[in-house]
């Protein structure tokens, strides 16, 4: 990997979406957010949070049910897991699908940083095979790709939250931060 040219990758795409975010008409920020979005905030692009991961697939798809920030309950199976050291901690966590024929893979975590510098309910990842399935069956694991669900932005939105086997102890200071604008609002 080239990590110059992988830092270039990661800052294009955090540019296309604050480009999204700002301008775009199915953005989750109101109109009075986007007057006075100036971009979202990340950790710089570290590769130390970047892994190619064999991902433990589970025999048995388990069902697992999920709450959400509309007060339903999500089915999701239980994918696999992957299992990695962070800050001298091992950590593992479970992907899921929402249906078996679906072929990304849904990973909501929470972490050291939760409520602190990043969203309280969690971050999440997506992972599809097309682009984060790598050689001889590992995957790229990038905690730099890190993102806040949308209902962090607006209550307009419904987000699952992250089940306890997905909590980390670890903090991971990758990927997306607090929502800027939503931060300033609730320390008025």
């Amino acid at each position: 990997m080239d990590v110059d040219a992988w830092k270039k990758l990661v800052e294009a795409g955090r540019r296309q979406k604050d480009t999204f975010f700002a301008s775009h008409p199915q953005s989750p920020l109101s109109l009075r957010d986007r007057r006075a979005f100036q971009g979202l905030a990340y950790w710089p692009p570290d590769p130390e949070y970047r892994y190619e991961i064999e991902m433990n697939d589970h025999n048995e798809k388990q069902i697992v049910q999920i709450g959400d920030t509309g007060g339903r309950v999500r089915k999701l199976l239980r994918w696999g897991e992957f299992r990695f050291e962070l800050a001298g901690q091992q950590c593992r966590l479970q992907a899921y699908k929402s249906d078996p024929h679906e072929e990304v893979l849904f990973i909501p975590f929470r972490d050291a940083t939760s409520g602190k510098e990043t969203y309280g309910a969690g971050r999440y990842l997506d992972l599809n095979p097309h682009e984060h399935l790598a050689k001889e069956g590992k995957w790229v694991l990038d905690l730099n790709a890190a993102y806040n669900p949308w209902c962090a932005y607006s209550e307009d939105y419904v987000c699952p939250f992250v089940p306890p086997e997905n909590w980390l102890k670890a903090p991971v200071r990758a990927g997306e931060k607090n929502y800027p604008l939503k931060s300033a609002e609730q320390s008025r």
